[in-house]
């Protein structure tokens, strides 16, 4: 490879950092400042007018809580199984369970981290920080699924009720105060209460040695959403309106739903450490400050899978059992920005080869042969275009060095070479850059898409595509290793030091000095980095990069054989223009 290619590869380097840095600015993500708007208003979320009902169950409940023994109330329906304590009348204990946890073998818990002092679905009457409702309270069920905790208080009544429904992953949170004459105000620095989610999402990660995990603050405010990735022991304010908000990972959430955002304070993000050395990953939502007989709040919470299929129901009330429409979920999904378009036709080809072979991992392999196939005649386009710009070198260089002082006249002079060679400067960096927007959006869904999650490819090797790959593990973890021997990241560096031979097979020679030295490290130093950076990445990524790299290598002797080719028909040419000047010469 001769330093025209490095420059080439250097370039590219320099374009696809240019493009990242412009992106926010030209194609700005779903990110932004949080606005009402009119999506927002033609949500179809039913509003409670009345409180004559709550009103009458707390009044009951006000001469019965004198000495309340602490108890457990457990719900369960096909989706979830959920543990509620009457302390505070909080969740202690939520399952999924149609989503295993392959560390526990139980469902995936989304009350994780839970502690005395922090429980999810708790309140407190302050701020963020705040100490919440830790007393015992009365405990009523009306039916299966539903539960009403309340308590008595100095001349007003506290209540927490949960209605859930078969077949949801989103349940009903109602938070009540009565007051037993007169008004009733809570006022805390212009607070009523807070609300929080669960201290912590599962499953349970660590964020040092997976880095593919992720814990997120989520807000959406009907228009644009706000991502934000939360770091070690922060507790931060997010001072936007919202519609919704809440903590994500990288395949689950826990999102709420107020019913009246007209009444939501700022929310917050935490991830302080507060028990077990496990961080929280917790959002706290904020209610404005409250003066009147009856209080009567609603939310909807959305303890579920973070994919696409679960949370598009939402969108449309006639889709799902509380009749809910215009949530708009999906918005909580991790995508590829702007390039998200170029990641929903992947994934369209992905679903429509699996209908074909129900393997997720056959039907990775069969989207990159068909991806690596369609790119051929561009990666065989930019191969012709290096040759042709290499044929050319010696009388570019000579223009540069005629017009070295006279910038103007060697441009003219070079679109001059070009026109008359039929070679476009460009035409070798445009297929470069296509088929970099498609291995980013690619990388995106690959190491995003939910459906990997436990997928088997071969069992005993690769049983979920969503995790690194495993032949054995040990009980110590080692730096950049962890505790697990995988083959897939050994069999991709191989194939992509070969790969990087065959390229260089197909080029110039090496070169010597600096060139040589850049090049022996873009050829062996760069995948050495790479296979330490993935070596713990999901499979399905890793599976993607090999396989893609085994078939460019046979691309790549196929573009060898015509380059060679092309080659020795430049020097028939170049010999018999040259035998045909010598022979001119001679006559004259």
């Amino acid at each position: 490879m001769d330093k025209n290619t490095i420059w080439a590869i250097v370039l590219s380097v320099v374009v696809i950092s240019a493009f990242m840095l412009l992106q926010p600015i030209f194609f700005p993500t779903n990110n932004g400042k949080a606005a009402h708007n009119a999506e927002v208003q033609t949500a179809k979320v039913p509003v409670e007018k009345s409180t004559s009902e709550n009103k009458a169950v707390l009044a009951q409940a006000s001469d019965t809580d004198e000495s309340i023994p602490e108890q457990s109330v457990v719900i369960k329906t096909d989706k979830i199984k959920a543990v509620l304590t009457n302390k505070g009348g909080d969740i202690v204990d939520y399952e999924l369970l149609k989503h295993i946890d392959t560390d526990t073998g139980k469902g995936v818990q989304m009350a994780d981290n839970i502690s005395a002092l922090n429980r999810s679905c708790a309140v407190s009457f302050s701020g963020a920080e705040g100490i919440l409702v830790n007393d015992t309270c009365n405990v009523e069920r009306p039916d299966e699924n539903t539960v009403l905790f309340t308590k008595h208080y100095n001349g007003y009544t506290f209540g927490k009720r949960y209605t859930f429904m078969p077949g949801e992953y989103i349940f009903k949170l109602e938070i009540m105060v009565h007051s037993d004459e007169g008004n009733v105000v809570l006022n805390n620095n212009g607070i009523a209460y807070t609300l929080r989610t669960s201290p912590q999402i599962g499953p349970h990660y660590n964020s040092k040695s997976n880095k593919y995990e992720v814990r997120q603050f989520l807000s959406f405010s009907g228009e644009k959403k706000k991502t934000i990735n939360v770091g070690e022991k922060q507790f931060k304010s997010f001072d936007k309106t919202y519609t919704w908000a809440g903590i994500a990972g990288k395949y689950f959430e826990a999102i709420v739903v107020p019913n009246d955002t007209s009444i939501m304070g700022n929310s917050y993000y935490s991830s302080k450490v507060e028990s077990n050395d496990y961080a929280d990953a917790q959002a706290y939502l904020t209610r404005k400050q409250f003066s009147g007989t009856d209080m009567s709040d609603s939310y909807y919470v959305y303890f579920g899978p973070r994919n696409e299929k679960d949370l598009k129901r939402y969108n449309v009330a006639d889709n799902n059992g509380w009749h809910l429409g215009g949530l708009k979920l999906p918005e909580s999904l991790q995508s590829s920005g702007w390039l998200s378009w170029l990641e929903n036709i992947l994934k369209w080809v992905l679903e429509m080869l699996y209908k074909l072979i129900p393997n997720w991992g056959v039907s990775i392999i069969l989207m990159t042969i068909i991806f690596k196939f369609a790119m051929f005649p561009l990666t065989k386009k930019q191969s012709m275009s290096t040759l042709k710009m290499q044929n050319l070198q010696p009388q570019m260089t000579a223009i540069q060095t005629k017009y070295k002082d006279n910038p103007q006249k060697m441009q003219e002079a070079m679109g001059k070479l070009y026109k008359e060679n039929n070679y476009n400067p460009a035409s070798g960096c445009l297929p470069m850059l296509l088929q970099f927007l498609i291995i980013f959006a690619m990388y995106n869904l690959f190491n995003n898409y939910f459906e990997f999650r436990g997928a088997s490819f071969i069992p005993g090797w690769i049983p979920d595509l969503s995790a690194g790959d495993s032949v054995h593990t040990f009980k110590k973890s080692l730096p950049f290793f962890g505790n697990a021997i995988r083959i897939l990241p050994v069999i991709y560096l191989a194939s992509q030091l070969l790969y990087g031979k065959i390229t260089q097979n197909g080029g110039t020679a090496v070169g010597n000095g600096t060139s040589a030295t850049q090049m022996k490290f873009m050829m062996y130093g760069m995948p050495i980095i790479f296979f330490f950076i993935f070596y713990n990445a999901p499979s399905g990524l890793l599976l993607y990069w090999t396989v893609s790299n085994l078939i460019q290598m046979g691309q790549q002797l196929v573009i060898n054989k015509i380059m060679d080719q092309k080659k020795k028909e430049i020097a028939i040419e170049k010999n018999g223009k040259a035998f045909t000047v010598a022979k001119n010469n001679k006559k004259k």
